[in-house]
Protein backbone atom coordinates (compact mmCIF):
# COMPACT_ATOMS: atom_id res chain seq x y z
CA UNK A 1 0.00 0.00 0.00
CA UNK A 2 1.36 3.40 -1.18
CA UNK A 3 0.65 6.74 -1.09
CA UNK A 4 0.39 9.71 -3.38
CA UNK A 5 0.66 13.12 -2.35
CA UNK A 6 -0.42 15.96 -5.00
CA UNK A 7 -1.52 19.12 -5.81
CA UNK A 8 -3.99 19.65 -8.67
CA UNK A 9 -5.03 22.80 -10.22
CA UNK A 10 -8.16 22.66 -12.20
CA UNK A 11 -9.48 24.90 -14.71
CA UNK A 12 -12.24 27.26 -14.58
CA UNK A 13 -14.54 25.86 -15.83
CA UNK A 14 -14.10 22.79 -13.41
CA UNK A 15 -14.25 24.91 -10.50
CA UNK A 16 -16.95 24.58 -7.47
CA UNK A 17 -18.22 28.18 -6.80
CA UNK A 18 -16.48 28.73 -4.13
CA UNK A 19 -13.51 27.85 -5.75
CA UNK A 20 -14.19 30.22 -8.50
CA UNK A 21 -14.26 32.75 -5.93
CA UNK A 22 -11.16 32.27 -4.28
CA UNK A 23 -9.23 32.36 -7.52
CA UNK A 24 -10.94 35.52 -8.74
CA UNK A 25 -11.12 37.70 -5.44
CA UNK A 26 -8.26 38.80 -3.11
CA UNK A 27 -10.36 37.64 -0.15
CA UNK A 28 -8.77 33.67 0.73
CA UNK A 29 -5.35 33.71 1.76
CA UNK A 30 -5.41 29.45 3.06
CA UNK A 31 -7.98 26.83 3.39
CA UNK A 32 -8.32 23.34 4.77
CA UNK A 33 -11.31 20.71 4.20
CA UNK A 34 -11.31 19.03 7.51
CA UNK A 35 -13.39 16.44 7.51
CA UNK A 36 -16.48 15.47 5.03
CA UNK A 37 -19.46 13.10 5.27
CA UNK A 38 -21.86 12.10 2.36
CA UNK A 39 -25.38 11.25 3.06
CA UNK A 40 -26.15 7.24 2.62
CA UNK A 41 -28.69 7.31 -0.37
CA UNK A 42 -28.56 11.24 -1.23
CA UNK A 43 -27.21 13.86 -2.65
CA UNK A 44 -26.52 15.62 0.46
CA UNK A 45 -23.05 16.04 1.76
CA UNK A 46 -21.71 18.08 5.23
CA UNK A 47 -18.27 19.58 4.89
CA UNK A 48 -16.35 21.18 7.79
CA UNK A 49 -13.22 23.94 6.84
CA UNK A 50 -10.75 26.03 8.68
CA UNK A 51 -10.64 29.44 6.73
CA UNK A 52 -8.40 32.51 6.55
CA UNK A 53 -10.18 35.05 4.65
CA UNK A 54 -11.61 38.33 4.82
CA UNK A 55 -15.41 37.01 6.67
CA UNK A 56 -17.84 39.05 5.25
CA UNK A 57 -17.02 38.71 0.98
CA UNK A 58 -16.42 35.06 1.68
CA UNK A 59 -20.10 34.68 3.78
CA UNK A 60 -21.53 36.82 0.78
CA UNK A 61 -19.85 34.02 -1.33
CA UNK A 62 -21.41 31.16 0.42
CA UNK A 63 -24.83 32.69 0.41
CA UNK A 64 -24.94 33.29 -3.38
CA UNK A 65 -23.86 29.51 -3.87
CA UNK A 66 -27.19 27.33 -5.29
CA UNK A 67 -26.05 24.26 -4.02
CA UNK A 68 -25.48 25.21 -0.60
CA UNK A 69 -28.15 24.68 1.54
CA UNK A 70 -27.49 25.84 4.88
CA UNK A 71 -23.58 27.41 6.28
CA UNK A 72 -22.66 27.97 9.86
CA UNK A 73 -19.59 29.99 10.60
CA UNK A 74 -17.77 30.23 13.66
CA UNK A 75 -14.59 33.06 14.09
CA UNK A 76 -11.62 31.91 15.59
CA UNK A 77 -9.97 35.33 15.25
CA UNK A 78 -10.29 38.07 13.34
CA UNK A 79 -8.67 36.39 10.68
CA UNK A 80 -9.57 32.87 10.78
CA UNK A 81 -12.65 31.04 11.36
CA UNK A 82 -14.39 27.46 10.99
CA UNK A 83 -17.42 27.13 8.36
CA UNK A 84 -19.59 23.96 8.90
CA UNK A 85 -21.99 23.63 5.66
CA UNK A 86 -24.55 21.62 4.24
CA UNK A 87 -24.73 20.99 0.21
CA UNK A 88 -26.18 19.06 -2.83
CA UNK A 89 -23.80 17.10 -4.40
CA UNK A 90 -23.17 18.52 -7.83
CA UNK A 91 -22.40 16.31 -11.00
CA UNK A 92 -18.64 17.52 -11.35
CA UNK A 93 -17.87 16.84 -7.91
CA UNK A 94 -19.54 12.95 -8.15
CA UNK A 95 -17.18 12.92 -11.69
CA UNK A 96 -14.50 13.84 -9.59
CA UNK A 97 -14.78 11.19 -6.77
CA UNK A 98 -15.61 8.52 -9.24
CA UNK A 99 -12.37 8.86 -10.45
CA UNK A 100 -10.82 7.46 -7.40
CA UNK A 101 -13.39 5.56 -5.61
CA UNK A 102 -13.46 3.25 -8.72
CA UNK A 103 -9.92 2.59 -7.70
CA UNK A 104 -10.35 1.73 -4.13
CA UNK A 105 -8.60 5.11 -2.82
CA UNK A 106 -8.84 6.81 -0.05
CA UNK A 107 -8.61 10.66 0.41
CA UNK A 108 -6.59 11.28 3.77
CA UNK A 109 -7.74 14.56 4.92
CA UNK A 110 -7.28 17.62 5.37
CA UNK A 111 -7.29 18.61 1.57
CA UNK A 112 -5.88 22.23 1.81
CA UNK A 113 -6.38 24.94 -1.01
CA UNK A 114 -4.27 28.21 -1.41
CA UNK A 115 -5.35 31.40 -2.34
CA UNK A 116 -5.04 30.30 -6.16
CA UNK A 117 -7.73 27.63 -5.69
CA UNK A 118 -5.57 25.29 -6.29
CA UNK A 119 -5.66 21.84 -3.60
CA UNK A 120 -3.08 19.37 -1.98
CA UNK A 121 -4.14 16.26 -0.88
CA UNK A 122 -3.05 12.92 0.16
CA UNK A 123 -4.71 9.46 -1.46
CA UNK A 124 -3.86 5.79 0.17
CA UNK A 125 -4.04 2.64 -2.28
CA UNK A 126 -2.54 0.46 -4.05
CA UNK A 127 0.69 1.78 -6.01
CA UNK A 128 -0.76 0.82 -9.74
CA UNK A 129 -4.37 2.28 -8.78
CA UNK A 130 -2.37 5.81 -7.96
CA UNK A 131 -0.66 5.29 -10.80
CA UNK A 132 -3.67 4.58 -12.96
CA UNK A 133 -5.42 7.61 -11.56
CA UNK A 134 -1.90 10.14 -12.29
CA UNK A 135 -2.75 8.96 -15.94
CA UNK A 136 -6.30 9.03 -16.09
CA UNK A 137 -6.76 12.84 -15.14
CA UNK A 138 -7.76 15.25 -17.86
CA UNK A 139 -4.48 17.30 -19.24
CA UNK A 140 -6.08 20.35 -18.52
CA UNK A 141 -5.61 19.39 -14.68
CA UNK A 142 -2.15 21.16 -13.84
CA UNK A 143 -0.42 18.18 -11.66
CA UNK A 144 2.32 18.95 -9.77
CA UNK A 145 3.26 15.14 -7.34
CA UNK A 146 5.34 15.69 -4.26
CA UNK A 147 5.65 12.08 -3.25
CA UNK A 148 4.81 8.81 -3.99
CA UNK A 149 5.99 6.59 -1.06
CA UNK A 150 5.10 3.39 1.07
CA UNK A 151 2.22 4.15 3.47
CA UNK A 152 3.12 3.53 6.80
CA UNK A 153 1.17 5.51 10.03
CA UNK A 154 4.52 3.60 12.39
CA UNK A 155 6.53 5.99 10.97
CA UNK A 156 4.76 8.89 11.45
CA UNK A 157 6.79 11.85 13.08
CA UNK A 158 6.13 14.31 16.47
CA UNK A 159 4.74 16.88 14.22
CA UNK A 160 1.58 14.32 12.12
CA UNK A 161 -0.81 15.73 15.16
CA UNK A 162 -0.53 19.20 13.45
CA UNK A 163 -2.82 20.79 10.79
CA UNK A 164 -0.94 21.53 7.37
CA UNK A 165 -1.45 25.28 8.57
CA UNK A 166 -0.10 24.87 11.48
CA UNK A 167 3.11 22.78 10.53
CA UNK A 168 3.44 25.82 8.05
CA UNK A 169 3.14 28.04 11.17
CA UNK A 170 6.44 26.01 12.55
CA UNK A 171 8.27 26.49 9.37
CA UNK A 172 7.67 29.93 9.21
CA UNK A 173 8.86 30.23 12.63
CA UNK A 174 12.27 28.16 12.49
CA UNK A 175 12.89 30.54 9.26
CA UNK A 176 12.74 33.66 11.13
CA UNK A 177 14.40 32.50 13.58
CA UNK A 178 11.51 32.37 16.68
CA UNK A 179 13.20 29.35 18.37
CA UNK A 180 16.18 30.70 18.16
CA UNK A 181 18.04 30.69 21.94
CA UNK A 182 18.54 34.07 22.24
CA UNK A 183 15.14 34.74 20.61
CA UNK A 184 16.22 36.72 16.20
CA UNK A 185 12.59 36.51 15.13
CA UNK A 186 9.37 38.17 16.19
CA UNK A 187 5.74 37.12 16.00
CA UNK A 188 5.07 39.81 13.79
CA UNK A 189 7.76 38.00 11.85
CA UNK A 190 5.97 34.45 11.76
CA UNK A 191 2.91 36.26 10.53
CA UNK A 192 4.44 38.33 7.77
CA UNK A 193 5.89 34.72 6.62
CA UNK A 194 2.34 33.90 6.54
CA UNK A 195 0.38 36.08 5.00
CA UNK A 196 -1.71 36.42 8.43
CA UNK A 197 -2.33 38.75 11.74
CA UNK A 198 -0.55 38.29 14.75
CA UNK A 199 -3.00 36.29 16.45
CA UNK A 200 -3.57 33.89 13.89
CA UNK A 201 -0.13 33.02 14.18
CA UNK A 202 0.09 33.23 17.72
CA UNK A 203 -3.20 30.39 17.71
CA UNK A 204 -1.09 28.45 14.90
CA UNK A 205 2.03 28.24 16.56
CA UNK A 206 0.47 27.32 20.02
CA UNK A 207 -1.83 24.59 19.08
CA UNK A 208 1.10 23.56 16.93
CA UNK A 209 3.58 23.05 19.88
CA UNK A 210 0.51 21.25 21.95
CA UNK A 211 0.17 19.03 19.69
CA UNK A 212 3.95 18.20 19.29
CA UNK A 213 4.80 18.44 22.91
CA UNK A 214 1.98 15.89 23.49
CA UNK A 215 3.19 13.68 20.44
CA UNK A 216 6.53 13.65 22.13
CA UNK A 217 5.72 12.74 26.00
CA UNK A 218 2.93 10.20 24.79
CA UNK A 219 6.13 9.04 22.43
CA UNK A 220 8.32 7.96 25.58
CA UNK A 221 6.11 6.93 27.88
CA UNK A 222 4.34 4.24 26.43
Amino acid sequence: MKYLRLSLRQPDWMLHPMQQFIREHDVVRYEELLSWNIETGSETEYELFYVEADREPYEGALASIESIEWYEITDIDEESFYVYLCQKTRPEDETWREAYTALNLVVLPPVVYDSDAAFEMTLVGAGEDLRTLLDSLPTDIDVTVHSIETFDRRHETVATGCTARQFEALEAAVAVGYYEVPREGTLGDVASELDCAEGTASDLLGKAESAVMERLVNRHTN
